[in-house]
């Protein structure tokens, strides 16, 4: 059995075997026990048929003939109405983005942002993408994992945010809960064996002996998992102790 997918609006994992897919849903409470074995490429899902095309090529989390450039992804949605965001990651991290105007509050929480403000709606996506690359030589257009798991346990900034939101006309704002409530920062691992306290984008928390463990979703794709728990002794937090 291989992770090659996940969702993040509807939190799960696509697992696949034999060219089968099942999903491991990602609910808080959810007691996980996988150990992660050789890692591959992801190979490719056909969402029409819901089967796996299995990939033994070593890359991963994709290889070549199953990466798919961003350009291609995105030219079918260029003649849509879309909106510019800007997005808040704690405690002080802003972003701007773009997307179809229809899907605005799910791409905010594919990414985990914790503040947003939708501050223009344009005719297609390349108008959007020319207003995103001017308002990003301000504020950046990208944030990283390790930063957005940095400030989990972090409140935003609401000076800051207030400030950068004072220099653009704000159509809508967004304030996202995703139940995480640390009062510490999370220790970064890849694995799957703990209990789910939350999902904030690709981002899943597990509670595991006494310790918060942060795990991007992304480097999970391509493993092979076997039904058990993982033994691995793993670096605890300074509260575990």
């Amino acid at each position: 059995m291989q992770v090659v997918g996940y969702d993040r609006s509807d939190p799960a994992l696509r697992l696949a075997s034999d060219g089968d897919l099942s999903r491991q849903v990602l609910a808080p409470g959810t007691d996980l026990a996988y150990t992660l074995g050789e890692r591959h490429c992801a190979g490719r899902i056909d969402y029409e048929t819901e089967r796996h095309e299995f990939c033994a090529n070593p890359a991963a989390p994709y290889c070549p003939t199953h990466t798919v450039p961003w350009s291609v992804q995105s030219n079918a949605d260029s003649t849509e109405e879309h909106a510019v965001y800007l997005a808040a990651f704690a405690p002080d991290v802003f972003k701007v983005g773009v997307t179809r105007s229809w899907r605005l509050e799910t791409r905010l929480r594919e990414q985990g942002a914790d503040r947003a403000a939708h501050i223009h709606t344009v005719s297609d996506g390349r108008v959007a993408r020319d207003l995103e690359a001017e308002i990003a030589r301000d504020v950046g257009d990208q944030v990283r994992v390790a930063t957005k798991v940095a400030g989990l346990h972090e409140q935003v900034d609401e000076t800051a945010w207030e400030a950068l939101l004072a220099d653009h006309r704000v159509v809508e704002r967004f304030d996202f809960d995703y139940g995480v409530d640390l009062d510490a920062r999370p220790v970064a691992e890849t694995l799957l064996t703990g209990t789910v306290r939350a999902t904030k984008g690709r981002i899943l928390l597990l509670d595991r002996g006494g310790t918060t463990y942060a795990v991007d979703l992304r480097d999970l794709l391509g493993y092979e998992v076997h039904e058990e728990a993982d033994g691995r002794a793993l670096q605890s937090s300074l509260g575990s102790f």
